[in-house]
């Protein structure tokens, strides 16, 4: 089975991402994003081929969207150095990218051909993908702000605030895509557009928290340190929607979001 060879894939991936880190803190900035984008396409010809394996996209466990998670993440910190240089954001992506496949070597999943009818749908691999693409930009952003909240205790020039406000615009906007296509997708499999099941729930409450945030950056009297804090929590709430939700007593056995475990 192609997973078995994750791990090597996984390797190759790290020792490019690692290279590009490397790269990136000695000022060279093209190697550092070729090397990056070399262990992105390592990584992503092994989701390409689990997909092709199984026959279905990857994306029915919790193991399979922490593998788009683990691509997701190098992706928007190359894209973050790419227009901002800031060095050090390749190194916590890689960081948690490898958080994420470490969690994924240890604890393997059973990844079966099977899928049901109602994951069948056309709007599935694109509602799930666009989410885990917003989730990545969220989590740059979140990286950005503990980072502007340790090394920049004073006070963080406007420029470094606007990139935290960037992704978040982006990532809000995938968010908002991702949540039409689940309406959409909600209403051809059940027969109607939203239900408030636990998921849908935290999902509405994590699109709210976001919100929240752009319009404080627009208030005038906005604090930066506040508008930081929100942003962690906001992160904090988004785990609650991705993966939290699935050990709720109120999702055991009701819920039709919750990831499968095998």
């Amino acid at each position: 089975m192609i997973w078995n060879y994750f791990i090597i894939f996984s390797l190759v991936a790290v020792v490019f991402w690692a290279a590009g880190s490397y790269s990136a803190w000695k000022d060279r900035r093209m190697t550092a994003i070729v090397t990056t984008a070399c262990g992105l396409c390592v990584f992503f010809a092994f989701i390409l081929f689990l997909w092709i394996s199984l026959q279905r996209p990857p994306l029915r466990t919790m193991g399979e969207t922490r593998l788009w998670y683990a691509f997701f993440l190098p992706l928007a910190g190359v894209m973050v150095y790419t227009r901002w240089r800031y060095r050090w954001i390749l190194s916590f992506s890689t960081l948690l990218a490898i958080v994420f496949i470490c969690i994924n070597i240890l604890k393997p999943e059973i990844h079966s051909k099977s899928l049901m009818p109602a994951l069948q749908s056309p709007w599935f691999a694109p509602h799930v993908i666009v989410y885990m693409f917003a989730y990545a930009l969220f989590g740059a952003a979140t990286m950005m702000a503990a980072y502007l909240l340790i090394f920049k205790k004073a006070k963080p020039r406007e420029l470094e605030i606007n990139i935290t406000d960037n992704l978040v615009d982006v990532g809000f906007s995938f968010m908002t895509l991702g949540i039409l296509m689940g309406a959409l997708w909600a209403k051809e499999a059940w027969g109607h557009y939203w239900s408030w099941d636990p998921k849908e729930t935290w999902a509405a409450v994590s699109w709210f928290s976001y919100l929240v945030y752009i319009h404080y950056r627009r208030y005038p009297l906005s604090k930066f340190s506040i508008a930081l804090w929100i942003l962690i929590i906001n992160f904090i709430i988004l785990q609650m929607c991705w993966w939290g939700v699935n050990y709720l007593p109120s999702a055991q056995g009701m819920s039709i979001h919750t990831y499968n475990m095998n």
